[in-house]
């Protein structure tokens, strides 16, 4: 986002333009911004045959999909409906990640007869796949380093308790499993979490992949997972990708020497790629007043984006209608009958009824987490690209809200 003769712009699109065309509240997202993002990381890690494995649970979007295969991207699935979406947009089968976390083994099985490439992150289900598959299909096991990283116990994933991956001292249970029913293991994973500033984290990790694939002779690829952090604010402490991606190849590179041949090395950058792309456009409702504070009522609420009251995620808002206006102090909530607080004493221009906010960082965990809850319509979506507002998903209407349901006499 741009300030170019006092009007926000994207890719030279005035915001509040568009704000006026396709409604609020909308999600725009800059396709620009997205590929820059992904050409990073694959300039990162270019020393290695590496696999840029998008996470699609963080914006799913068919047209955003399109066009990260278009610029080279795998993609990580969680569910079979998002590999459903992955095939849609043309991804092939085996550019599809499939990383589940307590799912029925039904859909094991789908995601077997797509020809997915399967991560598996518990015992019982790597017992039943063993059971069922032995040596005639891979799969990948993702493993619990027991790291707490990122610096949030929410957004943590790689810590002792957390519910996600095969705990690194339950190795012998996993050979033990392996062994019995002859299972092809292909790949190791470790996700540890988001907001990961230091590259040393990258490396700890690395250190114990690399000590557990000695055990493993028939690998095909390491996967890294992501957390890479990016900026919320001005001077915002960053992950140094391509200070990562040095050391990090370079590890990988000797590592792959000792093991005998070349592996693969996967991530699978989800905020990364999409965060700082994404805008959420609000229009404002009231201005509210009280002895103590005064608040700004927008046309948005946690249904739309939940980030800043499910992690206490910081999003920057600015007042694109009136940027030339003076700061005064709001607090920024939206319209849901719960406490969704979007920013607490936060300098903003002068701020009217009806101005457009815009709440920045809204690419990654906006759109795919929105509910309707309130019985709220979920917004539309538009993608600049070549310098033009395209859209993308249509708004919700009453009948998208009902439908389902069936009336029945009472």
């Amino acid at each position: 986002m741009e300030l170019i003769h006092d009007k926000y712009t994207v890719q030279n699109v005035d915001l509040v333009s568009i704000a006026n065309q396709f409604g609020t509240p909308l999600y725009v997202y800059d396709a620009d911004r997205i590929v820059q993002q992904l050409k990073m990381l694959k300039t990162a890690f270019s020393a290695c045959d590496v696999k840029i494995k998008y996470a699609a649970k963080a914006l799913t979007n068919l047209s955003i999909l399109r066009l990260l295969r278009k610029h080279g991207s795998d993609i990580d699935v969680v569910s079979i409906q998002e590999a459903q979406l992955a095939i849609r947009a043309g991804f092939a089968p085996s550019q599809i990640m499939y990383t589940p976390s307590g799912v029925d083994f039904s859909e094991i099985i789908e995601a077997v007869n797509l020809k997915l490439t399967v991560n598996l992150d518990n015992l019982p289900t790597l017992q039943k796949f063993g059971e069922k598959y032995r040596d005639t299909y891979p799969c990948s096991i993702r493993l619990n380093p027991h790291i707490m990283a990122g610096g949030n116990y929410k957004i943590s994933t790689g810590h002792s308790n957390s519910k996600f991956g095969i705990s690194v001292f339950q190795l012998p249970e996993i050979h033990e499993v392996v062994l019995k029913h002859k299972i092809n293991v292909n790949g190791l994973h470790i996700h540890t979490g988001s907001d990961i500033t230091e590259s040393d984290v990258f490396i700890r990790m690395a250190d114990i992949l690399f000590g557990v694939a000695r055990d493993f002779p028939h690998l095909r690829f390491i996967d890294f997972g992501s957390g890479f952090k990016v900026a919320y604010k001005e001077d915002d402490i960053v992950t140094n990708i391509y200070d990562l991606g040095l050391k990090l190849t370079k590890a990988f590179g000797d590592f792959c020497q000792q093991y005998g041949r070349k592996l693969e090395l996967h991530f699978e950058p989800g905020k990364f790629i999409v965060s700082e792309a994404g805008y959420l456009l609000t229009k404002v409702n009231v201005i509210k007043s009280t002895p103590s504070v005064t608040f700004i009522g927008v046309n948005s609420g946690l249904n739309h984006l939940i980030r800043p009251m499910m992690y206490d995620a910081y999003h920057e808002i600015l007042n694109i209608s009136n940027p030339k206006g003076p700061q005064k102090l709001y607090t920024v909530v939206g319209y849901i009958c719960e406490t969704d607080t979007f920013g607490a004493d936060r300098k903003l221009n002068e701020t009217r009824e009806g101005d457009i906010l815009a709440f920045k960082n809204a690419g990654a965990y906006g759109y795919s987490m929105a509910s309707n809850y309130n019985s709220r319509l979920r917004p539309a979506e538009v993608m600049i690209i070549n310098g033009s507002a395209k859209l993308i998903r249509e708004r919700e209407t009453l009948d998208d809200l009902v439908k389902g349901q069936i009336e029945i006499d009472v």
